[in-house]
């Protein structure tokens, strides 16, 4: 089959599917040309053909355009069926925008890497992580987060529960304590609790974690693990004079501070405070994230960042604990990075956010619904009242994928909540759309 009738039946397939909305517009046969790797021509004739078979329009210089009358399988039960097994429900959280990420590109780089391996590559890899995967992470965090680390400090592990696990290995004990945020990110606490640690709760506010609380209650801890940037779930800073307090108190107590910087790259008001991390004096924290939110999380790739004095330590866990992510992965991650198209995708996915947060906003808002603001992360909290974990059944039964806030409490008490992402949603249409059906959901 030609390049462009493929190209043709992939467009069909997604404007079948409901990926691409009914008056949507396309993107240039340029652009789109340069995103897939073919000529520019290839395009014209895939986009000629749907125009000729009436599922495209064309409108001059505004450019190409979804037919308006076209019916997409978002308005059908029987397309919906028949989507792929995996894709993402309404609101779905973790998930960064599955459609806006450069899969031509990826797959071009990935290509080229894979012509270019030799003999050698089939050996086992490095138990700590290929080398020039861990150079373009040094240099990224030097330039992006102002971390001053060397490429012997970091350690890649497939995915963040494995990193968790290679901390919990190399540095804790049965019994030792570890303040967790309340409320906080719930699916890590296994990793913590089958080691048989100690589960501290620390309430959160305003300004994050509330170390005062945790110095008094729980001053003995061994670790402490927080979302310092966009604190997960509620999705706010914690402050500047809080991140010091808590250095001071690792650097007493010789504890050890787990910096989960999951989402840092996404702000989208004001300016960033600096990671803990770069604020390290005393060489207390352990700097950890991931390339699950900011490419995709299919990837089961993240890092950590140890202090130079735990090296070795860390270096002899990794022959219990070796790093499982595929070679080729981390070389197209390293090559992505080092080629400048990590920075250029971050760049492009901080405005998509920025304007599908406003989309679920301002949907959510019209159903009469109570959005907390937040400066940046990929997720967003709507204030209810009564049984949150009630609502929340009652949209799930629907098939939204949303998540209540009191099912990340472990002691604290408050308001209740509603979690939900707003990343794949790819228009304002489908936003309002989304918002109504939450709201036929859970209000009688």
């Amino acid at each position: 089959m030609p390049r462009y009738q493929q190209i043709a039946r992939q467009l069909k397939q997604a404007i079948s599917d409901g990926e691409l909305m009914a008056g949507s517009r396309l993107p240039s046969s340029r652009t789109m040309a340069l995103e897939l790797g073919v000529a520019r021509a290839t395009v014209e004739n895939a986009y000629g053909e749907l125009v000729a078979q009436g599922w495209l329009e064309r409108r001059g210089q505004a450019g190409t355009f979804v037919t308006p009358s076209v019916t997409s399988g978002a308005n059908n039960v029987a397309n919906a069926l028949s989507q792929p097994q995996g894709a993402p429900r309404p609101f779905q959280m973790g998930l960064p925008a599955l459609d806006a990420f450069p899969r031509a590109l990826w797959a071009r780089v990935m290509g080229r890497r894979l012509r270019l391996q030799t003999r050698y590559d089939l050996l086992m890899p490095e138990a700590n992580g290929e080398s020039t995967l861990r150079q373009a992470i040094a240099d990224y965090l030097r330039f992006s987060r102002s971390i001053d680390c060397q490429p012997e400090q970091i350690f890649i592990t497939a995915g963040f529960q494995a990193a968790m696990r290679l901390v919990v290995h190399t540095l804790a004990k049965p019994g030792d304590g570890i303040w967790l945020e309340d409320p906080g990110y719930r699916y890590v606490r296994p990793a913590f609790a089958e080691a048989g640690m100690t589960l501290q709760p620390v309430p959160v506010d305003g300004e994050g974690m509330q170390i005062d609380y945790g110095i008094e209650h729980f001053p003995d801890a061994r670790f402490a693990l927080l979302t310092p940037a966009h604190q997960s779930p509620l999705g706010v800073a914690l402050s500047l004079a809080r991140r010091h307090q808590l250095l001071d108190w690792a650097a007493a107590n010789q504890s050890w501070v787990i910096e989960d910087d999951y989402d840092s790259e996404f702000r989208y008001h004001g300016k960033p405070l600096p990671p803990i991390k770069s604020l390290d004096g005393p060489q207390r924290v352990i700097y950890a994230g991931t390339f699950s939110k900011s490419l995709f999380p299919a990837l089961r790739v993240a890092w950590l960042v140890v202090p130079q004095q735990q090296v070795e330590a860390f270096s002899r866990h990794t022959h219990f604990l070796p790093c499982t992510a595929p070679l080729l992965i981390q070389q197209t991650i390293a090559d992505f990075l080092r080629e400048g198209h990590f920075w250029r995708h971050l760049k492009k996915m901080r405005l998509c956010y920025s304007e599908r947060r406003v989309w679920l906003e301002q949907a959510l808002r019209e159903q009469g619904f109570d959005v907390v603001p937040q400066a940046g992360g990929i997720q967003l909290v709507m204030r209810v009242s009564g049984d949150d974990r009630a609502w929340v059944a009652k949209a799930r039964e629907a098939g939204l994928a949303v998540q209540a806030l009191s099912d990340w409490r472990m002691e604290s008490t408050g308001e209740g909540g509603i979690l939900m992402s707003f990343t794949n949603l790819t228009s304002q249409a489908m936003a309002l759309k989304a918002a109504k059906q939450l709201r036929e959901a859970i209000v009688p």
